[in-house]
């Protein structure tokens, strides 16, 4: 499934900010402080409401009066429109305020359009804790004209997520598909010294968000998709000369270490000796080579750590991993990142009166027109063209 719009109001700098026509990829740039990193947080909070509750997610984040936006005397709103697999257009909003100086979802609906000019099916509609879903959701595909058979429920507490209550039975199928689609986004915080760890030998399919699992991972793809790890090790021959082959070796104390060798050298490296370049490549390699790409993959600033040459070439494997079905965003300050992006594929974050609006690049016809001429995003971005979005 993927996201089409996404809708903020009085979440942090975003006051009112509308993210629409996403593609499979998407990558933010924008001077800092401009809400780059907010909009990522956006996603890390509906996951935590869905893991947790809505009450923990924002304690996380300081509080209801740290998350709301400054000034502001109302709620906080998020909207996503997204393209489920049958092709429909499902909307999903949340509203959370304040009541007796507790958190508290006031609304809560998920929903399908019927046709381009039909009346949306609420498949979910609850209203502080008490609301219906719709129950004979099968009927929904090729029928016109059904009786709609909703099912009133009440939640244990103000701030649970009807997604998450509702979304473990099957009978709900819509919700419990979206309920999934959540849990499967993926927002990288990924730290190298977490990366360079000997771990407990285990079973991981995925790299986790800090990739402290990297070894048993590479473990994994290596038992498993042999045919994915050859071409993760040719990429990295190609990104990191000198690196022939990587390993993730078993100790006598039953624990994982990833070992690097050189051809230069007879002995192979263990991770904590080599650099912080050639973990990051390692580690976003396996990351965007995974055989069950997430739904939702979201990247900050990929090209710390990294030489400039690689980031047209990164560039290109996170587009791949989009076109393998994964969604990606990205937020970068890197000219030659950008100079492997297409300009519909840039939105940029600029600064007003306090808050942030958000543009997108190809909607500008003199940018447009400069690209088309042959100049590239990053050399744009960098001689100041997009407006507030300065280095």
């Amino acid at each position: 499934m993927k996201i089409e719009k996404i809708s903020i109001k009085n979440f942090k700098v975003f006051k009112n900010v509308v993210f629409n026509n996403l593609g499979s990829m998407t990558v933010l740039v924008g001077a800092n402080g401009t809400g780059k990193s907010t909009f990522f947080d956006v996603l890390g909070f509906l996951k935590d409401a869905l893991f947790y509750n809505v009450g923990v997610a924002l304690s996380r984040r300081g509080g209801f009066k740290e998350v709301i936006s400054r000034g502001v005397d109302d709620n906080i709103e998020i909207e996503i429109k997204f393209r489920e697999p049958s092709g429909k257009l499902a909307t999903y909003f949340l509203s959370i305020g304040q009541k007796d100086k507790k958190p508290i979802i006031l609304r809560e609906i998920l929903k399908f359009r019927r046709g381009k000019k039909g009346q949306p099916w609420h498949f979910l509609d609850f209203k502080e804790g008490i609301g219906k879903a719709i129950t004979n959701e099968e009927d929904y595909d090729g029928i016109k004209h059904v009786d709609i058979q909703r099912e009133e429920q009440r939640l244990a507490s103000h701030d649970t997520l009807a997604i998450k209550g509702l979304g473990q039975f099957q009978k709900f199928k819509v919700v419990n598909v979206f309920r999934k689609m959540i849990e499967k986004w993926h927002v990288s915080d990924f730290h190298i010294n977490a990366a360079r760890n000997i771990q407990d030998d285990g079973y991981a399919e995925h790299l986790s968000e800090e990739g402290d699992n990297l070894p048993i991972v590479t473990k994994f793809i290596y038992e498993h998709h042999r045919n994915i790890f050859e071409t993760i090790l040719s990429k990295m021959a190609l990104r990191v000369p000198g690196i022939s082959q990587v390993e993730a070796k078993p100790m006598e104390d039953g624990r994982i270490v990833l070992k690097f060798r050189d051809g230069s050298f007879v002995d192979p490296f263990i991770a904590r000796y080599v650099s912080d370049g050639t973990i990051k490549m390692f580690a976003y390699l396996i990351l965007l080579h995974d055989p069950t790409p997430h739904n939702l993959l979201c990247v900050e600033e990929p090209e710390n750590q990294l030489y400039p040459e690689l980031m047209s070439e990164l560039s290109e494997e996170f587009r791949e991993y989009g076109e393998r079905g994964g969604q990606i965003f990205v937020t970068t300050h890197s000219p030659d990142f950008l100079n492997g992006i297409n300009l519909d594929e840039i939105f940029w974050l600029e600064k007003k009166d306090g808050f942030s609006q958000c543009h997108k690049a190809s909607d500008f016809p003199e940018l447009s027109a400069l690209v088309n001429e042959g100049d590239k995003p990053g050399y744009l971005w960098k001689q100041k063209l997009f407006r507030g979005a300065n280095l």
